[in-house]
């Protein structure tokens, strides 16, 4: 038995990496001691979410102390002076750490995982995962490891709503090269660190399907669906309602349904009115039940302008959806020829996606969906988790 940690930014919240989170501490909890140290405030503590009451696993709530202004303006210039000069090299990297991390903060973090004395440590999402590198030397007896969960493009891309600039992307592959290991999401996003740096190389451990399906789609309901979160043109929902205002003008009988929430909300719900598709499309709040609406859904869109790794597409192709889809490479990686794709952001493109699916054999691409998502059977995911934890 190991003492492993999941250091995240919140666990008590609505989201696809808190979700993949607590999947997989529940799963490594049956033959370990887990903890999960979050900055979630205590009082959004609800063990009940994602059935995290079903695990024996140990809460720890986090937060750093308060810096002075004058330390905090000092990192400011230190970091400023790095970012305006973009040196390539280890040693400015590492001023950049101490600079953009003030040592009151880490030593914080560190006096939070070193009382644990746990023997792997894995920092969930990229910054974290920097952060946990610039406490490689005080923590040489145990496994540090990054786990990415945005795509290579969402982090590094100019166009992401993530963006940190280019100025750090050599930053941050110095600081991951420090961790033991790094797991991304997919193959491309591998590779793409490679061709960055030769030396690094990440692991690729898919995400599992975090949900038990419900019932199979019949695909005689005329529907199309999308699920996801309200956040600034990640995951393309304005797209998808540009193409369907498209797609409408020659269809009349299919809908769009959307569930999700977020800031992006009202802006969707004024496409919807000046497109005058009230009656066409309607958006509906996250629920734990979502499966019903997957089980309702003719058709799964992802229009996303970045992903890590959708779960959607497995969660929707383990009740039988086809799925239309940007042509992201992890896209296209999970779903191979299954995959009708167009080009990312192109609204024509997707209208006419649309329409072709609208006329695809169902019954035969329903069974090839269901087969890709035996594929991401937690039991297979997490034996690759065993093995990263164990050696």
């Amino acid at each position: 038995m190991k003492k492993i940690c999941f250091v995240v930014d919140s666990i008590f919240t609505i989201g696809g990496v808190q979700r993949v989170t607590a999947v997989i501490a529940k799963e490594l909890a049956k033959d370990n001691a887990v903890t999960i140290v979050t900055f979630d405030h205590p009082k959004q503590k609800d063990i009940a979410l994602y059935n995290l009451n079903e695990a024996s696993i140990n809460y720890r709530f986090f937060s750093y102390p308060a810096i002075s202004t004058f330390k905090r303006k000092i990192c400011r210039i230190y970091s400023g002076i790095y970012l305006k000069l973009q040196p390539q090299n280890e040693w400015s990297s590492d001023l950049y750490a101490r600079s953009s991390y003030p040592s009151e903060l880490r030593h914080a973090l560190l006096a939070e995982l070193q009382q644990g004395q746990y023997d792997v440590i894995i920092g969930v999402h990229a910054p974290l995962a920097a952060r946990l590198a610039t406490l490689r030397p005080f923590l040489p007896h145990t496994k540090l490891i990054g786990w990415i969960h945005n795509s290579f493009e969402a982090i590094f891309g100019e166009n992401s709503h993530y963006f940190i600039g280019a100025e750090r992307k050599r930053h941050y592959v110095y600081q991951f090269q420090k961790l033991d290991d790094v797991v991304v999401l997919c193959q491309d996003d591998a590779h793409k660190y490679h061709s960055y740096d030769s030396r690094f190389m990440p692991k690729v451990i898919y995400n599992p399907l975090t949900l038990k399906p419900g019932k199979p789609s019949t695909g005689t309901t005329r529907s199309f669906l999308t699920i996801g979160r309200f956040t600034p043109l990640h995951k393309g929902i304005d797209i998808l309602i540009e193409a369907f205002d498209i797609f409408a003008h020659r269809n009349k009988d299919w809908q769009l349904v959307i569930v999700g929430e977020g800031d992006e909300e009202p802006k969707f719900k004024s496409m919807i009115k000046r497109y005058q598709l009230e009656d066409r499309i309607t958006i509906h709040p996250f629920t734990n039940q979502i499966q019903q609406y997957y089980s309702q859904a003719q058709i799964y869109v992802l229009s996303s302008r970045w992903e890590g790794m959708p779960l959607v597409l497995v969660e929707a192709m383990s009740h039988g959806l086809p799925v239309v889809s940007s042509d992201l490479p992890v896209s296209k990686e999970i779903l191979g020829d299954l995959g009708m794709y167009f080009q990312n952001g192109n609204t024509q493109e997707l209208a006419l996606r649309l329409e072709e699916a609208t006329k695809l054999n169902w019954q035969v691409e329903s069974q090839k969906a269901k087969n890709i998502a035996q594929r991401f059977d937690i039991h297979q995911i997490i034996e690759q988790w065993k093995q990263l934890t164990e050696n």
